[in-house]
């Protein structure tokens, strides 16, 4: 039986698996459009059989070097796309999200954690991932920086030769984390955290067995990290992908105008999860005994910190949060049952709890037989290869949210047999190369470490309408632009007489330019 009745781990992962792409949260995840062009770049590189150089999908930037540091992700998304369609993306992603969820409870449980503590700060880390829960590779960020985390930790804290093997390990993850997201970054700054906490306690160190077994330590940390280091040269733009992420990351305005690198508003829901979570980690560690390892605090300052700053940051900082809190204030509550100096009936009521978790930690640490999670994927598997149906039943139904973006606008273009390239808000752009590419470009779209900090300044001047915006739009030798109905962009097109409406829905407006009719009239 241990190996057919679910575990509480795998309640959570069937719970995330079929909330994120059959039910009411399948929507989320393609409320970003950048999928849109990691599809189609990935289906260029299958098409090609060449890694991805210059850009092809932009007019503005066709031909110039583009990092498409997300190469390999791409290329899998763009198979899943080609097997199942979007239910295929938007599967692939809610297996990857319920993956990392459920790992991260099994990793807590581990490290000391009680059942019910951990699953409550679990809800709380999924409550401040909800700001982030799309259909892109950062998702994969998430999952590696889980496992990342746990085998540092267990190097740490473990005895014997499997906490070696298991440290091993990273170099071989980091040869395909550079390769699917920028976050790999991640794993580097932890790297530091942890060389940090063993540095220091090698200095601490006085007596020669001990400093010699510190001093094994740290060249095995630093080993490992150098090889990391070295594993992050594979990639298909060498060191120069280093420099861009680097000068991307650095630039002063672009990660103030982003919107996902900026601090998070604290009066939305993820982000007063996030708040909650942070409070807790640093109750537990105020009241911590025995004393948190330095390690632990460094985290937490990572996680803190990381969080505050960028509202991209809330998913990973919250799970690391809950790594480390979850089994301190397990063993915290524990501690407060053997304390003679409690209250004899907060003892007792301590002493039941403890009891009845411990058989509930038994029991899950028993139940590791996975069956449903593993049918479940199966299913959805086969789902996703029938056209989202099971039978009869539509189980799944993957599609952009017409009230959200352009859907019928676009449907317009591509009636029309527009060629000319289209200037569009950035977070349309990836929707529109997913729907008109190769047939019609895009002016700009969400890849601002492409376009750079000139581009979007002047890109700005135009969505918001300051002085110069037309001048612009001349500049970028643009005829037709496609604009929320109720932006300010569409009401200053409207009123000006070198422009001419040519649609209109309840979403979207596209504009033309006057001197264009003839060619729009060919079009047509």
């Amino acid at each position: 039986m241990r190996y057919l009745l679910p575990s509480v781990t795998d309640l959570v992962f069937l719970a995330l698996l079929a909330s994120l792409s059959c039910g009411v949260s399948a929507s989320r995840l393609l409320g970003d459009a950048g999928i849109g062009w990691h599809i189609r770049n990935g289906q260029q590189m299958l098409h090609t059989h060449t890694f991805t150089r210059v850009d092809v999908f932009s007019s503005t930037m066709s031909g110039h070097a583009w990092y498409a540091w997300e190469w390999l992700y791409d290329v899998m998304i763009a198979a899943f796309h080609h097997w199942a369609g979007l239910n295929g993306v938007v599967g692939f992603t809610a297996v990857v999200i319920a993956l990392t969820f459920a790992l991260t409870l099994r990793f807590a449980l581990a490290r000391g954690a009680n059942l019910a503590i951990g699953v409550v700060l679990l809800a709380l880390s999924m409550g401040a991932s909800a700001i982030h829960l799309l259909a892109r590779p950062h998702v994969l960020s998430w999952l590696f920086t889980v496992i990342w985390f746990q085998a540092l930790d267990f190097w740490e804290t473990a005895v014997g030769p499997a906490k070696d093997r298991r440290l091993s390990w990273l170099p071989v993850l980091m040869l395909f984390w550079v390769n699917l997201h920028g976050g790999f970054v991640t794993g580097f700054l932890l790297l530091g955290l942890y060389l940090a906490a063993t540095c220091i306690r090698y200095a601490a160190v006085q007596e020669r067995g001990k400093r010699h077994a510190a001093e094994r330590r740290l060249q095995r940390l630093g080993s490992i990290t150098l090889l990391s280091l070295l594993a992050t040269f594979v990639n298909p733009y060498g060191y120069k992908l280093h420099l861009h992420i680097y000068e991307y990351l650095t630039n002063r305005f672009l990660m103030s105008h982003i919107d996902e690198f900026r601090s998070p508003d604290f009066h939305g829901v993820a982000p007063q999860c996030f708040a909650v979570l942070l409070v807790i980690a640093i109750g537990a560690l105020a009241v911590a005994r025995p004393r948190p390892r330095l390690s632990q605090l460094l985290v937490v300052l990572f996680a803190v910190s990381s969080g505050l700053y960028a509202s991209r940051n809330l998913p990973v900082s919250s799970l690391l949060l809950m790594l480390v809190a979850a089994p301190i204030l397990s063993r915290t509550i524990a501690g407060a049952g053997a304390n003679t100096e409690r209250a004899s009936w907060l003892r007792r009521l301590v002493l039941r709890y403890e009891s009845y978790t411990s058989r509930m930690a038994s029991m899950e640490v028993s139940l590791r037989g996975h069956f449903w999670p593993a049918l479940a994927v199966l299913l959805g598997l086969w789902v996703g290869l029938h056209g989202g149906r099971l039978g009869s039943s539509r189980l799944m139904d993957a599609h952009f949210d017409a009230t959200r973006f352009p859907v019928q606008a676009v449907d317009a273009i591509a009636a029309r047999g527009i060629r000319q390239p289209i200037f569009c808000p950035d977070y349309w752009g990836g929707y529109l190369i997913y729907r008109l590419y190769p047939q019609t470009k895009v002016v700009v779209d969400d890849r601002h470490d492409l376009y750079g900090e000139q581009f979007f300044k002047d890109y700005l001047k135009v969505v918001r309408v300051e002085p110069g915006w037309g001048q612009t739009l001349d500049q970028a030798h643009t005829d037709w632009v496609l604009a929320p109905v109720e932006s300010p962009l569409a009401s200053a097109l409207t009123k000006t007489t070198d422009w001419v409406l040519a649609y209109r829905d309840n979403v979207a407006a596209l504009f033309q330019r006057a001197g264009a009719l003839p060619q729009a009239k060919d079009a047509q």
